[in-house]
């Protein structure tokens, strides 16, 4: 790479930063009426960006046998009648479809629609790319394609295309960290549709369903302060009023010469439907979605009998009805609850698990797809890395890569349509899974990007590392340095490994290992090396180094590997029954049953004992006595709370080298796994094989591993939060309501997407996951994750096929492949261990190959940093934002009380931060890189005094300061 000095502006963005405020100033939103009851209906449209159709099939109206929908001509409706009656109004969410729809329009139509901006009377909700998961997604992909959809409204249209409200009316539960992303991105409030049906039944009871949301324990409030309502009808128009050509409510019947005449009836009906909601809500100001799934496809269906609706219940006035029906927005709405003036409840936690019915907890959707998930969450590292940092540190050159300028373009919208919540979530149909698949790794090929200008050719195949001499150039994406494993398939016997030094001595060891049974069996006809090259590289923060290997003739022998075959002999003393590196961690085997038994830290002289092994769920069909509801893409119900285990032993295969140690199990011919430990690791590796699930019983699985450890939780664990911030667990327990426990597996799962842990006083065993999961503890000392779902029956949400994901590889049933990384610390000291190996997972090095000698002058290593940065300060963003601007995130990611020195305040200097880049001046923004940060005027809320319920203690996390 070669380094070279740019002179450019560094756009700075803080995480932590300060208050993010802004003024609404809704000069558009028609008047109110105070002493009425005042119902604001808001036409709307929910497009989801693929689902049962794929991306392209919902946009143009293709596959209408599947489901009528075609968004294209949503627009084109919706902009016609709105031109037709100024009073009319409507709202959009998903950029992605706006933005193709945009960019087919005549520059007349796009006047015409900037006009309607303008006016108040089309606006922008939300906003992103597309609508969000909140628990499968990672905090950074969403801020990615929140900030893409953003960005294209604030460029198109300026400061009125700019939302000011959130909007997730049908995600599947909701994360406390996506609500204080939308509080730092400048949002004044946040709208939804679903929340677990206990959670509502007392919220409406008490006037609850208007909350402050205070969606951080370490920001001093009101920074991650959020305003969330909860709409009344999930985001569905009230029963009888649906006026789409796909409804089949009646339309309002209004001329009294007519036999069918209805607006009396009409009238009638909504005055007592506005009466009842306005009971379970505070203020004189109700709201109302009118619309669903891909409606207004023929808008004058809608607006005609809504024009009617507003004309004939307010002239109800004239008699003493004092209820005032308008055309609003969820911003308008939202600024008449604000100029109340009143206090609302308030909440710390978050809204997981949702489910919808006593035996239907939308809980198994935190594993659906796990391959896919993998992919997203591998190609989240890839944008990072190829699309954004190297793009910056490269230069301009770098962008002219062999698809031409703009190439990052292609994996930044596949990426962002990959946060969609049918996508990495998993409920999407399976030919719809496979085009977000085809799109991310159509992204891979345009996002290689820095070839020219690296002396890097990208050869990631067993031709390259089969020649005598190659090289491997190892970058790191993260702002410090890093230690890392690598393998590479080869099938020679001995090698030797030089650093960018010509060194090997200063290597950690380097060791050939014959390739597993297991991983054979996987890769099928992918790759025929016999072994595996297996040595610890070590990286500069935000660079490169290169490795030089080269192929002994007549070198030693691969690792030799010893096998067991547990029995009922106790006591027996095996070679493989303790792996430990001295210093750092000891695992220890029942040699009776091949299994794990304990786990030492040697530095801080813990032990705890600890079992492992994988388990299946009997997976519902809906023959149940409790309930109909099976098993599915969303829903997880198994029909019994005892799983069954695959096998009470395991058979074992052990190698133990300088570079790594492992021990390879087999519990049955569709479950395997690896305990591996590698030099100087402080984390024990289980890269687990699952797959294909057998289904020849007719039963589905749902497949986890289970943790069984001596730590006393008393029912406590806890999960991360989008991969940021910790949330604390009780098992059968919701801090905001007496929960009614009917589901002791599904109803105690929570999404687990990059860690989760279980503590006492004196042990802490954080579990680091290579993707978003589900799991819970279920019993006391316990950690359960549930690896991989194969069902048989659809769960009755809507996708209409059973989760039974087979491929041309594995036409009998998917394999998946993942890892899970353990770590064993004092509570006191845990995070400063496992917040940054689960950095390592996210943002894992980038491995490129060259085959055989390099050119004398190529650079072996580099750094685009001056110094690493503290370990509190994550690089979260480094990308070109325009030809004379970077966009450069930095966040603190400690919470407050996590760590007695890495959660302290923490100073920057951006002018010693790189070595290639000369910054002229920063600017600072939003989360969202939408508008200047010292611009934003933000809704203040107050709270009701005594409402919060809290886990953890609250102090305050100072920003990074500049």
């Amino acid at each position: 790479m070669a380094a070279m000095s740019l002179q450019l502006t560094v756009v700075s963005l803080f995480l932590l930063g300060g208050v993010l405020t802004f003024p609404l100033g809704q000069e558009s939103c028609h008047p109110t009426k105070p002493d009425m009851l005042n119902v604001h209906l808001v036409p709307h449209t929910h497009d989801d960006v693929g689902w049962l159709k794929t991306v392209d099939q919902y946009f143009y109206g293709d596959r209408n046998d599947i489901q009528h929908a075609g968004v294209q001509y949503i627009l084109d409706s919706v902009v016609d009648q709105l031109l037709k009656n100024p009073d009319r109004r409507f709202i959009y969410v998903e950029t992605a479809f706006f933005y193709r729809w945009w960019r087919q329009q005549s520059s007349s139509m796009q006047q015409t629609v900037k006009q309607l901006v303008n006016e108040g009377r089309l606006e922008f909700v939300n906003g992103g790319w597309c609508m969000s998961d909140e628990a499968t997604t990672h905090y950074s992909a969403v801020i990615d394609q929140m900030t893409m959809g953003l960005r294209f409204l604030n460029e198109t249209f300026g400061p009125c295309g700019r939302p000011r409200v959130a909007w997730h009316i049908d995600p599947f539960g909701h994360a406390r960290e996506h609500a204080s992303m939308f509080a730092q991105m400048g949002y004044d409030g946040f709208f939804f549709g679903r929340l677990d049906y206990q959670d509502r039944a007392r919220r409406m009871m008490y006037r609850e369903q208007e909350l402050l949301w205070r969606a951080s324990d370490s920001l001093t409030p009101p920074m991650a302060d959020l305003f969330t309502g909860i709409l009344p009808n999930g985001y569905n128009p009230p029963e009888g009023f649906c006026w789409d050509q796909s409804c089949d409510d009646a339309p309002i019947r209004d001329d009294p010469d007519l036999e069918d005449y209805n607006v009396d009836d009409v009238v009638k009906r909504f005055l007592a439907i506005a009466e009842g909601q306005s009971a379970v809500y505070k203020t004189n100001h109700i709201i109302m979605t009118m619309g669903s799934d891909f409606q207004y496809e023929n808008a004058n269906l809608w607006y005609k009998n809504l024009d009617k609706l507003i004309h004939y219940v307010n002239a109800q006035q004239a008699n003493g009805i004092k209820v005032n029906v308008l055309y609003s927005t969820p911003s308008c709405y939202l600024q008449e609850l604000h100029r109340t003036n009143l206090t609302w409840a308030l909440k710390n936690d978050d809204f997981f698990p949702y489910a919808d019915d006593a035996h239907d907890f939308w809980t198994g959707y935190f594993t659906s797809r796990p391959a896919l998930k993998r992919y997203e969450r591998i190609s989240n590292s890839n944008l990072q890395v190829m699309c954004n940092q190297l793009e910056v540190l490269g230069g301009p050159v770098s962008r002219r890569g062999p698809f031409g300028v703009g190439d990052s373009k292609t994996m930044k919208e596949a990426m962002a349509v990959a946060q969609h919540h049918d996508a990495v979530s998993g409920t999407e149909k399976q030919h719809v899974a496979n085009d977000y698949a085809r799109r991310l790794a159509n992204g891979w090929q345009h996002c290689q990007v820095c070839r020219a200008s690296h002396d890097i050719v990208f050869i990631v195949t067993e031709k390259c590392l089969s020649l005598s001499q190659f090289s491997v150039n190892v970058y790191n994406p993260l702002a410090r340095p890093v230690t890392w494993p690598v393998r590479l398939p080869v099938n020679g016997t001995a090698y030797v490994v030089s650093d960018a030094n010509a060194s090997s001595s200063s290597l950690s060891s380097f060791q050939v290992v014959p390739v597993s049974p297991a991983t054979r069996e996987v890769r099928r006809s992918r790759g025929f090396a016999v072994n595996e090259l297996v040595f610890q590289v070590q990286a500069p923060p935000l660079g490169y180094t290169t490795y030089s290997v080269s192929l002994l003739q007549n070198g030693p022998p691969p690792a030799s590997t010893q096998h067991h075959t547990p029995t009922a002999i106790k006591n027996k003393v095996l070679n493989h029954s303790v792996i430990t590196y001295e210093h750092f961690l000891q695992v220890t085997f029942d040699p009776d049953t091949g299994l794990l038994s304990s786990l030492s830290n040697l530095e801080t002289k813990q032990t705890i004992k600890l079992t492992q092994n994988f388990y299946w769920y009997n997976a519902s069909d809906g023959n149940n006595v409790e309930s109909i509801q099976p098993s599915g893409a969303y829903i997880f119900r198994p029909n019994s709370s005892t799983p069954f285990v695959i096998s009470k032993t395991a058979k074992t295969e052990s190698i133990q080298t300088p570079a790594v140690q492992e021990v390879r199990q087999w519990f049955s011919p569709w479950v395997s796994q690896v305990v591996r430990l590698y030099a100087d690791s402080r984390a024990l590796e289980l890269e687990w094989t699952v797959g294909p699930v057998p289904i020849d019983d007719d039963l589905g699985k749902e497949v986890i591993t289970r943790l069984d450890t001596s730590i006393q939780t008393a029912q406590y664990f806890y999960t991360d939060s989008n991969g940021r911030e910790v949330l604390q667990r009780k098992t059968d327990f919701r801090p905001t309501w007496n929960l009614k426990q009917s589901e002791p597996i599904a109803g105690n799962y929570y999404p687990i997407n990059s860690r989760a842990f279980i503590k006492d006083d004196d042990d802490q065993l954080t579990v680091v996951t290579d993707r978003s999961q589900g799991g819970g503890s279920i019993n006391n000392g316990s950690l359960e994750i549930m690896l991989h779902r194969r069902l048989l029956y659809d769960d009755v949400r809507g996708v209409a096929e059973p989760l039974n994901e087979t491929s041309g590889i594995f036409p009998k049933g998917l394999v998946v492949r993942g890892r899970l990384l353990l770590s064993l610390d004092r509570p006191a000291s845990a995070a400063d261990a496992h917040r940054p190996l689960a950095q390592e997972v996210v943002l894992q090095p980038l491995l490129t190959f060259t085959g055989g000698d390099l050119h004398p002058n190529t650079r072996l290593e580099f750094s685009g940093l001056q110094a690493a940065l503290p370990p509190a300060v994550h690089l979260l963003t480094l990308s070109q934002w325009d030809k004379d601007s970077v966009l450069l995130r930095l966040e603190h990611q400690f919470q407050s009380w996590e760590s007695k020195v890495n959660s302290q305040p923490v100073t920057v200097n951006l002018q010693k931060l790189f070595t290639t880049l000369d910054v002229l001046g920063v600017s600072e923004l939003n989360l969202s890189a939408n508008q200047w940060k010292d611009e934003m005027k933000r809704f203040s809320w107050t709270p009701e005094s005594g409402t919060a319920h809290l886990h953890l203690s609250v102090p305050s996390l100072q920003h990074i300061r500049t």
